[in-house]
């Protein structure tokens, strides 16, 4: 495949069938019928676990989250427990890395990256942190007590199969963030989750944030973008032919 990169606008999705949607185009990357992807979009609330999540990092339990509208959620990524929910860019790239030589800490670094510029442009000024996961806002390092300390605006949690990635990054736009303090976000004792609006920067809607992410995900990996719907990215036929997986039922809001 060319260095294509297709920007998908998906709306709002549920997080199964955004996983279900993910895989498709996972084994259709694989099969070099479609070129790399970005889904970009919004989940309803829900709580996603990665394989390192520990039971106290919801020290509620399932049962109550749910009981406030919450979803909770295992899935295959990095990492460990996070809060998703509307006013919350996500975005999830299907890339194959093995023309990139396979190397996923780099590819890390470069979603990091990502977020970072992305933020710049919307007037947040955000660091990464030795030791701490994620993109902060520009401060010293939190420590208990300390005023002025960075905040936690950004996560990331990748999975790769056969070389093609899963998951992403999600970035707080204008969404509620109090239900990141009914867990342990990240795994991160006492962290402070802020957003973009909350931080007082510009344009703090999703649709202009994702514009934003998917031109410098072009830029970062060095891709070439292109809008596509799901349709497209979903239709094309694997090489060698053979069965079309099913779309999942996705939703179209904003």
């Amino acid at each position: 495949m060319s260095a294509d990169l297709l920007l998908i606008d998906c709306g709002t999705v549920p997080y199964r069938e955004a996983w279900d949607l993910q895989l498709a185009l996972a084994e259709r990357r694989g099969a070099g019928a479609v070129p790399d992807s970005l889904l970009l979009l919004e989940h309803p609330p829900v709580y996603s676990r990665g394989r390192r999540t520990k039971a106290e990092e919801l020290p509620m339990g399932d049962e109550w989250y749910e009981t406030q509208g919450i979803e909770v959620l295992d899935t295959d990524r990095g990492g460990l427990v996070t809060y998703h929910g509307p006013g919350q860019l996500v975005a999830y790239p299907i890339v194959d890395l093995r023309p990139m030589g396979g190397d996923v800490h780099e590819y890390v670094r470069g979603l990091e990256r990502v977020m970072i510029g992305a933020l710049a442009e919307h007037g947040v000024g955000a660091q990464t942190i030795a030791g701490l996961t994620g993109v902060w806002t520009d401060g010293p390092p939190p420590a208990p007590g300390l005023a002025g300390a960075a905040e936690k605006i950004g996560s990331i949690g990748v999975h790769v199969s056969k070389g093609i990635t899963t998951h992403g990054l999600a970035v707080n736009v204008d969404n509620d963030l109090q239900p990141f303090e009914w867990v342990i976000p990240c795994g991160i004792q006492g962290v402070a989750m802020t957003s973009i609006a909350k931080e007082g920067g510009r344009e703090a809607t999703v649709p202009a944030f994702a514009a934003t992410v998917g031109r410098h995900f072009a830029e970062v990996f060095e891709r070439d973008p292109r809008a596509a719907s799901l349709a497209e990215a979903l239709d094309a036929e694997p090489a060698g032919g053979g069965p079309q997986a099913q779309p999942a039922r996705l939703g179209a809001e904003r």
